[in-house]
């Protein structure tokens, strides 16, 4: 049995029981800092507490440990109770019997979180008492996390971070206790001199933090198993949505697969994607989502399509009775990606050709949403490579719509209830916020303008939002609350679920922006008045979007752009919003290329406080300057090989020294004559510094031992000479003052 087992037995316990503790629970922090985003707060609470009161009693209780246990198990009472009260779980009334009832009833299923918590940390402290144990437990608790970095959208690698920090702590702690029941009396001296312990731990530590503030940003050159199985086989990684595992999506910029997970950050990667040739600007729609399910979209719907021929007319239910202008887009794809969906401007009336051939019985169009399918073949499955498409783009009157009352839009063109869903546990606060929002609206466009303009104005863009401040489960709460920064996913989602809690009908939509505009030959022609001209965008997976549609009854659906730095195209009435060919893609991308740039440092900068970084220069300025003084023998005898050419013998290493402390003598006056040897010099300087005679003769003693016994001159004499030069330097200075 360990020396730790015997402790635990007999009660006595030492500074590592107390250590080990400590180990343990910071790693049972990281796991609640990950279990957090699926517990309640309550919850989460309750085992902190509880993992707290457990390893505070542990080391501060005198008794036996039976005796212990029962403290803590009176304790643990009281802590769920207190919880369960300060969260409102319950409110006690009535008589002690009355208030116990209740207590018992609401025990249930948070007694056992905390519990299984007691018991957890219970068994490791007992169990885990072998440095070979610490490290099969520390690899358990870092491959576990590691998969769950892999395989949800969680990142871990902080929490990782901190359990090999731990570990690393506990391992030092085993070493110094076994050192301690081994050697006792080398423990005394340790225990008595801690200084040169310290100074290498700051010293490690502070080349740890400085290395990897300094590490260049590498982008991981392997991939694990499973992603990249999933990706040999073509398919996307990305959630199962059965709440157990969520595989995280890719983690470049792309046309998303798979919505019912929204969030994390991802890379821009500006691979051609398509280019689209045509006579009006546009967002190229491709599929819209329904259903919010409180951490993303939930695609599993049943809609009703029907087949399409060239040329055929497709209808739109939810148009509305607004004029449209007239959109022709020639799609050619730049890649060999297969897409679910023809991109086009809304609303598509027609398909006018795919890739030159008949394609009846591969198309499907659903007039519900507004999107049109492609069927391709499971075996071989194969994107068009070209097609044509015309759209019927609504022409929206502003000044009309904006006086537009509940009543006036809804009252006989009502919208689908599903426009309208929300979860049954979706947040009171964000309800509030937007109710808070749009109080001072009293049109639905001008409720949806109020929330567009305050998504915009107070919060940032970036690809890499910072999860680790994501406190609610709710991907909107989160954002809103939490977060309050984020990409196009966390802006449109915001506002489809702010307008709905005000009973305004909106869906989420995905596609690409409009793209680069090409500088083609086209766009040096002279404008002709009332000509249509043709220009064409290139599209890349940075380009990738999601943006929200409202439902305004008569007038059909508007896109609405929530995403700060990005530029809706809409037709209007005015002609002064109408531009054909003006480069404004431009600005739409200068915020794109900008986040792109910028999250590295800022992830710097929040991940390592600058204090800390700072402490660590200066601990690893002090070593390096403490090295310097430390080997300053040796660097002068280095720089004295090189002018020989060869090894400093003792002989020469002690004349070198003795040349060190004249040339001192003689900065204190004390000259010696070109005919004069050194002992008479000394006669001299004995006479004129009666206090440092003795030391001076010794001086010469050891000069003169050199010059005459060379063979009696061992390595450690120039340290003899060294020590009495300093001796010389103290008299004399005293002599001076």
């Amino acid at each position: 049995m360990s020396t730790n087992g015997k402790e635990l037995r007999t009660g006595k316990r030492s500074w590592y029981h107390a250590a080990s503790l400590l180990w343990i629970f910071l790693i049972a922090m990281q796991w609640i800092s990950f279990t957090q985003e699926s517990w309640y707060t309550e919850t989460t609470s309750l085992v902190l507490w509880t993992l707290a009161a457990v390893s505070v009693l542990e080391i501060i209780l005198p008794f036996k440990p039976i005796y212990r246990m029962a403290i803590k198990a009176i304790v643990l009472i009281y802590i769920l109770h207190k919880t369960l009260i300060d969260y409102s779980v319950y409110m006690p009334y009535g008589t002690f019997t009355d208030r116990a009832e209740q207590f018992l009833l609401h025990l249930t299923p948070y007694i056992w979180f905390s519990l299984c918590a007691w018991v957890m940390l219970e068994a490791a402290l007992r169990l885990v008492t072998t440095t070979r144990r610490i490290l099969v437990f520390l690899g358990v608790n870092i491959v576990s996390m590691g998969i769950l970095d892999s395989f949800t959208q969680i990142p871990l690698w902080i929490e990782v971070a901190w359990v090999m920090f731990a570990g690393m702590g506990w391992l030092v702690c085993q070493h110094f206790r076994n050192f301690q029941l081994h050697y006792p009396q080398g423990w005394k001296r340790l225990i008595r001199y801690p200084y040169k312990i310290l100074a290498n731990i700051a010293i490690i530590f502070s080349l740890i933090i400085v290395a990897s503030v300094n590490m260049p940003e590498v982008p991981p050159t392997l991939t694990d198993p499973y992603t990249a199985w999933r990706n040999y086989t073509g398919s996307s990684t990305s959630q199962t949505g059965d709440g157990t595992l969520d595989i995280p999506s890719s983690t470049e910029s792309g046309y998303s697969r798979e919505d019912n997970q929204l969030g994390g950050g991802f890379n821009f990667d500006y691979t051609p994607v398509m280019s689209v040739t045509t006579n009006e600007r546009s967002y190229w729609r491709g599929e819209t989502r329904e259903e919010y399910t409180g951490t993303g979209w939930d695609d599993r719907r049943r809609v009703s399509t029907e087949y399409v021929e060239l040329g055929q007319t497709l209808e739109n239910e939810d148009a509305g009775n607004v004029n449209t202008k007239e959109v022709t887009q020639k799609v050619t794809m730049l890649n060999d990606n297969v897409y679910p969906i023809l991109f086009g401007a809304y609303s598509i009336s027609e398909v006018s050709s795919v890739n030159g051939e008949n394609v009846s019985g591969r198309i499907l169009w659903n007039a519900n949403q507004a999107e049109l399918h492609i069927v391709t073949d499971r075996q071989q499955p194969q994107f068009p490579k070209t097609y044509t498409v015309v759209s019927e783009a609504p022409v929206i009157v502003e000044d009309e719509l904006r006086t537009k009352t509940f009543d006036d839009l809804y009252a006989s063109n009502p919208a689908d209830d599903m426009y309208l869903q929300m979860p049954s546990r979706f947040p009171d606060r964000v309800t509030e916020l937007a109710a808070e929002i749009t109080a001072s609206a009293n049109t639905p466009y001008e409720k949806v303008a109020l929330l567009q303009n305050y998504l915009q104005q107070n919060f940032n863009y970036t690809n890499n939002p910072d999860l680790s401040r994501k406190v609610s489960s709710d991907f909107v709460e989160g954002f809103l609350f939490d977060i309050r920064e984020g990409y196009c996913d966390y802006f449109s989602t915001a506002l489809v679920m702010m307008a709905r809690s005000e009973g305004i009908p909106a869906r989420w939509v995905k596609g690409y922006a409009p793209g680069q505009m090409s500088l083609n030959s086209d766009m040096q022609a002279p404008r002709q008045p009332g000509a249509e001209i043709e220009t064409t965008y290139t599209v890349t997976n940075a380009d990738a979007h999601s943006w929200a549609e409202v439902y305004f009854g008569e007038y059909g659906w508007i896109p609405v752009e929530a995403t700060p730095g990005f530029d809706m195209p809409l037709l209007t009435e005015q002609p002064d919003v109408q531009p054909v060919d003006e480069p404004e893609e431009q600005p739409e991308e200068e915020p794109v290329v900008e986040e792109e740039q910028t999250p590295a440092p800022e992830e710097a900068a929040s991940s390592v406080p600058a204090f800390v970084i700072w402490a660590a220069v200066a601990v690893l300025g002090l070593w390096v300057a403490y090295m310097f003084w430390r080997n300053r023998f040796s660097l002068r005898f280095w720089i004295l090989r090189l002018r020989t050419g060869g090894p400093l013998t003792p002989e020469q290493k002690v004349v070198a020294e003795t040349d060190r402390w004249i040339r001192y003598a003689k900065r204190r006056g004390l000259n010696r004559s070109g005919d004069e040897t050194l002992r008479e010099s000394v006669n001299r300087w004995s006479q004129a510094k009666p206090a440092a005679a003795a030391t001076l003769h010794e001086l010469l003693a050891m000069f003169e031992q050199t010059r005459y016994s060379p063979a009696s001159v061992t390595s450690d004499d120039w340290k003899a000479v060294y020590e009495t030069a300093l001796k010389l330097r103290k008299e004399l200075k005293a002599e001076r003052a």
